[in-house]
């Protein structure tokens, strides 16, 4: 497998800091605000039910769509043309969701919406496995992940002092505008001859992987979901635990700031250990110190809940989560089952990540309503991200 150029990465980072900008903007600022205008003093609950909803449909749409990704046979490639669908019911959803009146209308459409993200996440990370050699799969891990922390704050940047339409409408142009360079430039690598089936049945037939067969499958998807889920219940609520646990005169300001500090902890982070890992060929020992950074950071808002050690607690997590996600990929990507379902094989995987970021925030939700505060939440998230990391270090195949 040839490496891929520079240009080429880039417009991959390029394209992943569009995805991440349209998917956690919307999480961390804008849907909070929206329910908050159209339904006030439930928030909180509503955005909980709007979150469960979207894991929901990842754990369907991410396998199914994988697979009909491995079996699509078309002139324009089996990849890109995922990547042009998932593009155009994202960036749909998300207008949608600005125009809608009601909490339930704004869930439905953001619920679209993230069917879009899942079928874009699923054909982009098969093109990883697909196209780009295993010395680079630290690098590429870093390009998908890198991005998450810059398209939160330049996101969050670009829509503030806009409406709640302006705020959708821009999140969807800056979406379209990242990913359509790399669309025009990706060639997919032709698939073997023959047309699998696309019978429903034999569909769903290819998703049941088995643990006993493949453990180290079955090992990475569990620590993938506990890491992200640790990360999900220490980020998902910021907003209200600034607002509410805090009491911060300016929430949405603070949370830029908060972000800031994040954002640089998790670039300087993501691109380390992408680079570190291929060089040495370890990734584990890189998900063992992401791991300890995040769990040390829900315990430090846990014991000592601050203006001051949320900074802290922002620049660990940030490092904690950068370093696992540019380690993880290309760690997952050496243990997939088969080479000729990648794409579905990546889109379970991928439920790891989606399903965390939806139910996370439902948990959290419970957690803080059961409590009346936030010091549960942020013991949670550290237990669980240890925990994760315990499971990473039962896959046997990978130093």
């Amino acid at each position: 497998m040839a490496p891929v150029t520079r240009g080429w990465m880039s417009l991959f980072t390029l394209a992943w800091l569009g995805i991440w900008l349209a998917w956690l903007v919307p999480i961390q600022l804008a849907l909070p605000e929206q329910l908050e205008h159209v339904d006030p003093g439930h928030s909180v609950r509503d955005f909980g039910i709007v979150n469960g909803a979207v894991g929901i449909v990842a754990i369907v749409s991410l396998p199914v769509v994988g697979a009909l990704c491995d079996r699509t046979r078309s002139r324009f490639g089996r990849r890109r043309v995922w990547v042009v669908i998932g593009l155009a019911v994202f960036a749909g959803g998300i207008a949608l969701a600005g125009l809608m009146p009601t909490w339930w209308l704004i869930g439905t459409a953001w619920v679209v919406g993230s069917v879009g993200y899942n079928i874009l996440s699923a054909a982009l990370a098969a093109v990883v496995a697909d196209q780009v050699p295993e010395r680079q799969r630290g690098l590429a891990s870093a390009a998908m992940y890198g991005p998450q922390a810059v398209g939160i704050l330049v996101g969050i940047l670009a829509v503030t002092g806009l409406s709640d339409l302006g705020r959708y409408l821009a999140i969807a142009l800056a979406l379209v505008v990242c990913v359509i360079p790399w669309l025009v430039r990706q060639r997919d690598v032709v698939p073997a001859s023959g047309a699998p089936s696309v019978a429903i049945g034999d569909v769903f037939r290819t998703m049941l992987v088995d643990p006993r067969e493949d453990p180290d499958f079955a090992w990475g998807f569990a620590g993938r979901l506990l890491v992200n889920l640790g990360n999900a219940l220490g980020t998902t609520q910021l907003l209200f635990f600034l607002r509410d646990g805090l009491e911060v005169e300016d929430p949405d300001g603070t949370l830029l700031s908060v972000l800031l500090v994040y954002l640089v902890f998790t670039l300087v982070a993501t691109w380390m250990a992408g680079v570190l890992s291929d060089r040495s060929g370890r990734r584990r020992v890189f998900v063992a110190w992401a791991a300890g950074l995040s769990a040390s950071s829900g315990a430090l808002l846990a014991v000592a809940p601050s203006l001051e050690t949320t900074y802290v607690a922002a620049g660990l997590a940030g490092a904690g989560y950068g370093a696992y996600m540019a380690v993880d990929q290309a760690l997952i990507t050496a243990v997939l089952p088969s080479g000729e379902d990648r794409a579905k094989d990546l889109g379970i995987m991928n439920i790891g990540s989606a399903g965390p970021q939806a139910f996370g925030a439902l948990l959290a939700a419970g957690l803080i309503s059961w409590t009346g505060g936030f010091s549960l939440l942020f013991w949670t998230s550290a237990v669980v991200a240890v925990v994760g990391t315990w499971m990473v270090y039962r896959i046997k195949t990978v130093l």
